[in-house]
């Protein structure tokens, strides 16, 4: 058992090793390859942006060509010399399919626009005219109006050369940012788009619900910046940067462009799972390295545990097994040396306290056998002499008589502890016609005449007893307690109270108490104090007659005041149930 509580440590110690050290590795890679796909993410914005713009290059490299060559055109020259918005208004059709713009515009040097073809056709002149702006030729301008945004490069029209600085007026040649644009730059960009002008997006490849949320959003984030924001659409994340398109226009113009974070990282998803299968089987197989290694280890403290176990059980010939030069081998080695020199000093000791026990016993049984046997022969010598009354006589007979008691009290001690449990003859009866005998014959020593003794019970307390010995156990305890009381003031009282365990005795008396000297070896042999013909077995007889009914005696307290014994019977004592199988054989 100690050895698997280590080998289960082991195991424990091993696989939380393991795990912890596997799985730290594995969130070590997730959080690499997860900023690894952020700097990539980071990198494609990047990319495309640079790709946005040199598309954006190409098409305003290819309006503004478009435009001063329209501007050059001889036919566009003849028409603004005419000054007739009718007639500049319907030629400016065949100029406007054949520039392939979204927005044709003609004004005359004034500013006043003269002509307007655009998509959509809704757009009235007068909504144009606010837009028309007389700077340099060959800025672009971003003009929005009904929800539409054009891009639109103004270029002079003059009449002769151009040093000869002659304007007839102007053009303007734009092209619509609409959807199709939009799906453009978002495939060029290989992200999500979203042109933004002031408050209001524009076009986007957006769902409407994420361009709400992204003007919630409204990112800090400076138009340009390298570092990408990370903003949340709906449940999904995006790194975003944006491009200042603005050039004049009173309000700014933004494209933002998004890239899927979670798109980016749905492959974490799987990429999980594999780790988390790796992790898994690292950790079973470290369990199992571990536990293979743990049962090297521990198998030879199996046999060790083994042979301490029967150590304690006082078996010194369990084989141990040594093997090797480790630790483990080192101390089984020891161990054995140890169990050795344990059992031959057991031995030794065992020899020694036999010895010792055989000596006090004879010490005490030769004196208390001298003491009887000298009153006898000294009596039976007075009874030689002729001149003796037959009352001395008498008197001298009784003394031969105690003495020959005494000696017989003391064999019948000895012969007691040479008796086993099993040699009780149990019978049935009643505890109180014990109790009632043992006070008789006590009370019959003239000593004890005066000592009063009461005697309660409560409950039954019939039960199957060896009531001879039982009989000498309450007269030992009875004797005890008499000669402990004065025999003028001397008070004794015995109960008897049925408990679930059984009968419960107490046995209290008033006087001094115990004394210190044998409170700790009152049921030991051959234990004596104040006693001038004490044998020192009354006790130990009475505990070993209770012992032997399964029973028990104790001192339960000692004062002053006086002492209470404690005596425990269980009334279904496995005597009664041996007497009881032997009747029913």
């Amino acid at each position: 058992m100690g050895s698997l509580r280590l080998r289960t440590k082991f195991l424990l110690s091993g696989v939380l090793v393991s795990a912890a050290l596997t799985f730290a590795t594995l969130y070590a890679v997730r959080r690499t390859v997860q900023r690894q796909v952020r700097l990539e993410i980071q990198r494609d914005l990047q990319n495309s942006v640079s790709a946005f713009r040199n598309f954006q290059g190409q098409r305003e490299i290819m309006l503004e060509r478009s435009a001063a060559l329209l501007a050059d055109l001889p036919n566009v020259r003849a028409l603004m010399t005419t000054h007739d918005s009718a007639t500049i208004q319907d030629a400016s059709r065949g100029l406007w399919q054949l520039a392939g713009s979204d927005l044709l515009l003609l004004a005359d040097s004034s500013g006043k626009v003269m002509a307007l073809q655009a998509t959509p056709p809704e757009i009235t002149l007068r909504e144009a005219q606010q837009f028309v702006p007389l700077e340099i030729a060959g800025e672009r301008h971003w003009w929005y109006v009904q929800g539409h945004l054009y891009e639109v490069f103004l270029q002079d029209i003059y009449f002769g050369q151009k040093t000869e600085n002659r304007g007839l007026g102007y053009l303007m040649l734009g092209y619509e940012i609409d959807d199709k644009v939009a799906r453009e730059v978002s495939r060029v960009a290989a992200s999500e788009v979203a042109f933004r002008y002031g408050e209001t997006i524009v076009r986007s490849t957006l769902t409407p619900s994420q361009e709400a949320e992204l003007l919630r959003a409204s990112p800090g984030q400076a138009a340009g910046s390298k570092t990408p924001d990370e903003i949340r659409l709906g449940e999904e994340r995006f790194l975003t940067t944006s491009i200042d398109m603005s050039s004049s226009s009173s309000a700014p113009l933004r494209l933002s462009v998004l890239k899927s974070f979670d798109q980016a990282t749905a492959f974490l998803s799987s990429l999980n799972q594999l780790l988390l299968a790796l992790g898994l089987t690292a950790v079973l197989a470290g369990s199992l390295l571990v536990f293979l290694i743990s049962r090297t280890i521990t198998r030879p403290l199996d046999n060790l545990v083994a042979g301490v176990r029967a150590l304690e059980r006082g078996d010194f010939s369990y084989p141990l097994h040594a093997r090797g030069e480790d630790e483990v081998a080192e101390v089984t080695g020891a161990f054995g040396r140890m169990r050795t020199s344990l059992q031959r000093t057991q031995r030794e000791l065992l020899e020694a306290e036999r010895l010792a026990t055989i000596g006090r016993m004879a010490s005490s049984i030769s004196h208390d056998l001298r003491h009887s046997l000298a009153a006898i022969v000294a009596n039976a010598e007075f009874l030689c002499e002729s001149s003796l009354t037959p009352r001395q006589r008498e008197d001298l007979y009784g003394e031969i008589r105690i003495a020959v008691n005494q000696m017989t009290e003391l064999i019948e001690s000895l012969l007691e502890f040479s008796r086993t449990r099993e040699s009780l003859h149990t019978t049935h009866g009643d505890v109180r016609d014990v109790m009632n005998r043992a006070i008789q014959t006590v009370k019959a020593h003239p000593e004890f005449h005066d000592i009063r003794i009461r005697t309660t019970c409560e409950g039954l307390s019939d039960g199957w007893f060896d009531f001879r010995k039982l009989e000498r156990a309450m007269q030992n305890l009875l004797w005890n307690a008499c000669e402990a009381v004065s025999q003028e003031s001397g008070e004794i009282e015995v109960s008897v109270r049925r408990i679930h365990e059984g009968l419960e005795i107490r046995v209290r008396d008033n006087g001094p108490g115990i004394a210190d000297e044998v409170r700790g070896r009152l049921f030991e042999p051959f234990v004596s104090y104040g006693k001038e013909n004490g044998t020192g077995m009354g006790l130990t007889v009475v505990q070993k007659i209770l012992q032997d009914h399964g029973g028990d005696v104790v001192v339960e307290s000692t004062s002053s005041a006086g002492t209470t014994f404690r005596v425990l019977l269980p009334v279904n004592s496995s005597a009664e149930n041996a007497v009881a199988a032997k009747n029913a054989r």
